[in-house]
């Protein structure tokens, strides 16, 4: 929001310099992002007055302009096509620096001959003073402008750009900044009064409102000028116009953007000859309409948007841009005026679905106060009066099916003094509310005040909102600083986070890398996962702003396997990542089931780069070593049994069992479904854990063990067995014999000395005894007994 002070000064008094005042607003919650002084580089440009025009001697298209700014009179060459003698002007001495209307570039004004003329100075455009961008004649200034005024004293301003609170619409206007500066500084704000007269008929006998759809519109109201003539608006209204960021455009339009800027309401001007049956109907748009918007743009609608219809068709989106068939023109001479009071959510949806964000849709998505719409009104048709000439139609339309009553707030002494943590004495919270346009008046009880909110306060709901307003104002460097009156609360355990932690360490430290993909995937990132997925099930959102972010992810993969394709384009090393995040798991007619999952994958070189190292690839045993450091961090004891899941190789998968639970899947993935994603490395291995499922293992305390005191003794143990018994198996049975400590295997083979069908496994055997030395024939029986189980359970037998 661009405020000019000059036109701040005609509510409130300004009695501290711009930077005192940018940084009490910024203070008090209003940010001044930027200080722009207007004329700061118009020395040397004063107020002047044409005195003569002659045509030059020697070029048809060219006069010569005397030109009196005060102390003396100066002739130049000029070609303006709109100087006319008497008109007041902006001149330049020589010396001056002015923006060359041509290139946009900064020029310092240097004397001329011009077919013979010597010319030292100029009269200035717009565009030339960094005005605006207007280069098409000269400026012209006021009647009652002082001849030889320099240009910077009589048009000169300051505007403060402030950054407004999304609760906080009233500051969207010169008006509400004004209010927040009397406050600040101890004056008093000054509304202008609004008085018209009304001539004519009452407005009812000549135009109808309705509200179809109340819910999106809570109040409408109207006027009619009738009488008017279109034309370039004064000088003063330009200069304010332009100063808050907008363009001039006529004397109608322009009061409308005059009156928003002033109050904070949007209000739209309707030709009231083209408003078919004088009815005015706010309703939904039907699916099958269309509207011509006033940038000659067609707009497809549906039945989410507001319009504003006559009695046949949409003259206007509301709360966004009008139509072009009901637009002011030159030949317009009766104005309906439009000020209502929209749904926020409907006018934001609106606006970004068709792109048309403007100043008054950013105004309406703030949810400004409806009783502001009858003031605005009045102010605007006031304005149309006596700048348009018109005669104002008697009363005003003003439907208002949303009305309701704010009551009072009842705010206690000892609830500021708790929230501010300091004694503020309830005269001073009366002053400070009474300047920002609350009222109060005591309950009955003493230290307690019924305050009545302002009509354009939208945001002050609580107590504790008006406790806010009292410190801002007071200013919070004010509040002396205190030790906390009561202890700081305990940290809340929250065991899944701390799990997440801990294994994003854990996976850190195995040498992965962590990335964070997007919850929202593509239809086809789905499909390529799991093709037999009913994507109906998905949950998709309403309005994806992408094709590539249209559906919540049930799966982790499928942003993992893009990224690994991403990543294998540019890395020659082995790729190992890893994801912490949720998943939305669709439940039938109700919203998606979040839960909390890990997945990695890793595939490539097992060992960066070097003379050193091999060929060696990352495999399934590499992502099985780093999903078993991690359930042995978490002293959970997991085992791993073959499984088949959609995506991965079947006989290279594996389900990773707790307790009997299935925690989740490792294994390689498919070659169709890498091809998916254009994956080229094989093989790649890809592991999922349920967090969730994990976390009631993950929480026990490992119990102390001694080191052992006695020695142990090792076997290894060579079997032949079907190819198709997995080692964990007989590594369970010979691990349950009671002397048993330890079982690890070294080595799988298959090939010319074991037989067809068969495979070799190597185990190397630790026995010990916690209360004796064990002696090699104990050890033997042992070993034999395992053996005898083995033959019973698996026909495994001793390799030769």
């Amino acid at each position: 929001m661009r405020v000019s002070l000059k036109w701040l000064k005609d509510y409130v008094k300004l009695s501290v310099p711009a930077e005192e005042l940018a940084a009490k607003l910024t203070m008090s919650g209003n940010e001044v992002g930027e200080i722009d002084v207007v004329g700061a580089t118009w020395e040397g440009v004063s107020v002047g007055q044409v005195k003569a025009l002659e045509k030059h001697p020697d070029a048809d298209r060219l006069l010569l302009a005397t030109i009196d700014i005060g102390k003396e009179t100066i002739t130049v060459v000029t070609g303006a096509p709109n100087l006319e003698a008497g008109q007041k002007v902006p001149f330049a001495r020589v010396g001056t620096q002015l923006i060359d209307g041509h290139t946009g570039k900064l020029i310092k004004l240097k004397p001329a001959t011009i077919r013979g003329i010597r010319s030292e100075g100029m009269a200035c455009s717009e565009k030339e003073l960094g005005i605006s961008e207007r280069h098409e004649g000269i400026m012209v200034l006021p009647e009652e402008a002082p001849v030889g005024m320099p240009l910077s004293q009589y048009l000169g301003d300051t505007i403060i750009d402030i950054t407004t609170t999304p609760n906080r619409p009233d500051c969207l206007s010169v008006i509400g900044i004004a209010r927040e500066v009397a406050a600040l500084t101890g004056h008093e704000a000054h509304i202008p009064e609004i008085t018209y007269e009304e001539q004519g008929a009452p407005i009812q006998d000549a135009a109808s409102v309705e509200i179809d759809d109340p819910d999106l519109c809570s109040r409408y109201c109207a006027s009619l000028v009738t009488g008017v003539t279109v034309g370039p608006s004064p000088q003063w209204m330009q200069q304010r116009i332009i100063a808050s960021g907008m363009r001039p455009i006529s004397n109608i339009v322009d009061i409308t953007n005059y009156v928003m800027m002033e109050y904070g309401q949007p209000l739209h001007a309707f030709d009231y000859e083209q408003i078919k049956e004088r009815k005015i109907i706010v309703r939904r748009a039907r699916d099958d309409e269309s509207l011509y918007t006033l940038d000659g743009m067609k707009r497809e609608l549906n039945s989410d948007m507001l319009i504003i219809a006559d009695a046949t068709e949409p003259i206007a989106l509301a709360g966004v841009m009008g139509g072009a068939d009901s637009e002011v023109i030159d030949s317009t001479t009766s104005i309906l005026l439009e000020s209502a009071n929209f749904n926020a959510g409907s006018i934001r949806r609106t606006s970004m679905r068709l792109g048309l964000r403007s100043e008054a849709s950013a105004r309406f998505e703030r949810s400004i106060s409806p009783e502001l719409a009858p003031i605005a009104l009045r102010r605007a048709t006031q304005l149309l009066v006596e700048l348009g000439g018109g005669k104002a139609a008697r009363g005003i339309i003003d439907v208002y099916p949303g009305k309701s009553e704010r009551k009072p707030i009842l705010l206690t002494q000892e609830r500021v003094d708790r929230i501010l943590g300091v004694a503020v004495e309830t005269e001073r919270v009366r002053q400070v509310l009474t300047s920002l346009g609350f009222s109060s008046e005591p309950s009955g009880v003493s230290s307690e005040l019924l305050v009545t909110v302002p009509y354009w306060r939208t945001d002050i709901r609580l107590a504790d909102d008006l406790i806010e307003e009292i410190a801002r104002i007071i200013g919070y460097d004010e509040i002396p600083t205190t030790m906390l009156s009561s202890g700081i609360p305990e940290r809340a355990p929250a065991p899944l986070l701390s799990l997440k932690e801990t294994i994003r360490d854990l996976l850190v430290g195995s040498g992965m890398q962590e990335v964070i993909t997007y919850s929202l995937v593509s239809r086809a990132t789905l499909e390529k996962i799991d093709p037999q997925q009913k994507l109906g099930s998905a949950l998709r959102t309403a309005n994806p702003m992408t094709l590539e972010q249209e559906y919540l992810r049930t799966s982790l993969r499928g942003g993992l396997l893009a990224t690994f394709s991403a990543n294998e384009r540019h890395e020659e090393d082995g790729i190992k990542l890893f994801e912490v995040g949720k998943i939305y798991l669709p439940k039938q007619n109700d919203l998606p089931e979040e839960r909390e999952a890990l997945a990695g994958i890793l595939g490539g070189t097992r060992l960066d780069r070097s003379w050193l190292s091999g060929e060696e690839t990352l495999d399934f045993f590499d992502a099985k070593g780093i999903v078993e450091t991690v359930f042995n961090r978490l002293h959970v004891e997991a085992s791993f049994q073959p499984a088949e899941a959609q995506g991965l190789i079947p006989g290279r998968t594996a389900a990773v069992i707790v307790d009997g639970q299935q925690l989740g899947v490792l294994g390689e993935v498919h070659p169709k479904t890498a091809a998916l994603f254009d994956i080229s490395t094989e093989p790649v291995v890809l592991f999922e854990i349920d967090l969730e499922k994990l976390l009631p293992f993950a929480g026990a305390v490992p119990r102390y063990q001694p080191l052992p005191r006695l020695p142990a003794i090792d076997r290894d143990l060579a079997l032949v067995v079907d190819a198709d018994i997995a080692a964990n198996q007989i590594q369970a049975i010979i691990r349950s014999f009671p002397l048993v400590s330890e079982v690890t295997l070294f080595d799988v083979y298959s090939g010319k000395q074991v037989p067809e069908g068969k495979k070799s496994l190597a185990f190397s055997v630790r026995y010990r005894s916690p209360q004796r030395t064990l002696t090699d024939e104990e050890v033997d029986r042992t070993q034999q007994k395992i053996l005898e189980h083995l033959e019973r359970e698996f026909g495994a037998t001793l390799r030769s």
